[in-house]
């Protein structure tokens, strides 16, 4: 319970750094109530009896004199039935809650339960008297929503005998159980668990992670995939479409839960997430979206120190689903307004700055959110496996990836998704950059796709790649002397090239048909152009000419292949493959082979 314990006074008040004297009984990370308004502090420096704290509310009319009051409590997530479909804020108020009780505006000082106390939840036993159980262990089950059932577990530090265990409606603060220590002593446990932000959840051990998570954006799937558990970052200028492969990737990814985290941005983007979700159709569970779904709203115009909670709010929640054993992913827009607010307040307590003002410890604070993601076996008898994949975008003013947070990111992250305003202008989106993008996790994933889907996945990847890379070459000297200088075979690389670019990698996220493409119709599409350049380019060698290969039926029927239904599809690709080859049958060459 909070304390109403007055244990300091407010020395100095620097927007929303308060310095408070009389505090040598407090420690770091403590969460305080400052003022007679009661707003919501945390203490991030202590100096023999005076602490710096960044308050997460609104700092106006506060002044020297004013009390500070003790907790007793670390800024903490409560974790418990009733998160998902929630809308949160950075240190996890319920703004639904909120705005029924007081508007659309939050006052200072609100104080509302993170997680509502009078709802009751049908709460099924999985644990019988007399079972012998560990931290992590599964004691029941509910069905939170159609989507997502939590696991109630037993709680970090907690083993023993189970004595007692509820079946039936209960609140979260509601006993569900009795677990008897090894000293005799005897546990009564409730579904709420808390836990500080600023630590990171246990577990058995961490595994390599392997299994890829598929997004149905081709140019990641096929080019920069991620796996299960993996760190990504897409960087990119204004308008150049982070928030929407952010969006897109909350949608259609193969995860279980998503946390989306809206960091800093723009209001109308969230208003957007906020509208859209709860409408959109999921094709895993064929709900809508938010049935599996948290979101932590922290807008630029929302008090800065709360961006800084957010993410680790958000990370915290995250690692709570995955210890039920789901794949999360945790989607944070963006970490360069978050490092915006680290900065600030690194200012406000006059510490040495360091790059473009930056604080010195910023590589650290990204690296401690990014390493809390990743694919584990949780704790518990079960040994279950779950993961958190974290994907970051990063807003660098005016698109230079070299300032301080973006490279601070890519030292971290394995995947990076870099955004082209030249691409973006050409209105080619995702504007991912193929020659400034990479995925260290490349290698195991169509090592994956090779056993589990085609085998010949990665080499048509491989050819790809090579393909893009000798346009970029061939640019370089259309540029100079013209598409005719080309040879037959380069200008055969050429075509095939902006075939890939504009009918493989160009995709419509507002596009129904077009949003979503599952791996085996990528691999697919991707097999039918190669077998188009690799038929014309042996055509080319046999004797026919460049006029003879650019067939324009063929290439007309290419440019149809993503907007091909995917009940259609395989019908489709025969027909296609057998068009290209009937063409070249018709050849010189062809009949040799």
């Amino acid at each position: 319970m909070e304390s109403n314990n007055h244990i300091g006074t407010i020395y100095k008040v620097a927007g929303p750094l308060i310095v408070a004297s009389g505090m040598r009984d407090v420690h770091i990370h403590d969460v305080v109530r400052v003022s007679e308004s009661r707003l919501i502090g945390e203490i991030i420096e202590l100096r023999d009896d005076m602490a710096s704290i960044q308050v997460y509310e609104d700092t106006s009319g506060i002044g020297p004199g004013e009390p500070v009051y003790m907790t007793g409590e670390q800024l903490s997530a409560e974790l418990a039935p009733g998160l998902i479909e929630g809308i949160f804020d950075g240190i996890q108020r319920p703004l639904t809650e909120i705005c029924k009780l007081q508007g659309d505006r939050i006052s200072r000082g609100a104080d509302v339960p993170k997680l509502d106390r009078s709802k009751k939840w049908s709460f099924v036993p999985v644990a019988k008297p007399g079972d012998s159980v560990v931290a992590g262990d599964i004691l029941g089950t509910v069905e939170e929503t159609p989507a997502v059932t939590q696991k109630i577990m037993v709680p970090y530090g907690v083993s023993g005998t189970v004595e007692w265990v509820f079946n039936g409606e209960a609140t979260i603060t509601d006993t569900i159980a009795k677990v008897k220590d090894a000293k005799g002593k005897t546990r009564e446990l409730c579904m709420l668990q808390k836990w500080s932000v600023r630590r990171r959840r246990p577990y058995a051990f961490k595994m390599n992670p392997i299994q890829p998570m598929v997004t149905g954006v081709r140019t990641v799937d096929t080019l920069f995939p991620i796996t299960k558990g993996g760190i990504a970052c897409v960087p990119g200028p204004f308008g150049s479409g982070k928030t929407v492969i952010q969006h897109s990737i909350a949608k259609w990814a193969d995860a279980d839960i998503i946390i989306y985290i809206g960091c800093g941005e723009r209001g109308n983007e969230m208003t957007d997430v906020l509208k859209e979700f709860p409408e959109l159709h999921d094709p895993k569970t064929g709900l809508t979206l938010m049935k599996r779904t948290v979101l932590i709203a922290n807008t630029s115009d929302m008090p800065v120190a709360a961006r800084e909670a957010s993410i680790y709010t958000g990370i915290t929640i995250a690692e709570y689903f995955r210890d039920m054993g789901y794949k999360v992913a945790i989607i944070a827009d963006s970490t360069s307004r978050w490092a915006e607010a680290l900065r600030e307040m690194s200012g406000r307590l006059e510490e040495m700055p360091g790059e473009e003002g930056y604080p010195a410890y910023l590589s650290t604070r990204l690296a401690e959110f990014y390493e809390r993601a990743g694919n584990v076996v949780c704790l518990g008898s079960d040994k279950r496996e779950g993961a958190v994949t974290a994907i970051g975008a990063v807003s660098p003013a005016g698109g230079d990836t070299s300032e301080p947070v973006s490279q601070a990111t890519l030292r971290i992250v394995k995947v990076y998704w870099g955004l082209s305003a030249e691409l973006a202008y050409q209105r080619h989106f995702p504007a991912i950059d193929w020659l400034k993008s990479y995925s260290l996790y490349d290698k195991k994933i169509t090592g994956y796709f090779d056993e589990t889907l085609d085998p010949e996945w990665s080499l048509r990847v491989a050819e790809v790649r090579r393909i893009l890379q000798e346009e970029s070459e061939l640019n370089e000297i259309v540029r100079l002397v013209g598409f005719d200088a080309l040879s037959e075979k380069d200008r055969l690389t050429f075509e095939c090239a902006r075939i890939v670019r504009e009918d493989f990698l160009q995709q419509d996220s507002y596009r129904e048909i077009d949003r979503y493409t599952p791996p085996k119709k990528q691999t697919e599409m991707l097999g039918a152009i190669l077998m188009w350049y690799s038929k014309g380019q042996k055509a080319l060698k046999d004797g026919a000419s460049y006029k003879d290969v650019m067939d324009g039926n063929i290439l007309s029927e290419i440019a149809k292949m993503k907007y091909e239904p995917d009940e259609n599809w395989n019908e489709f690709y025969a027909s296609l493959t057998g068009l290209i080859a009937g063409r070249f049958s018709d050849l010189k060459g062809e009949s040799e082979e």
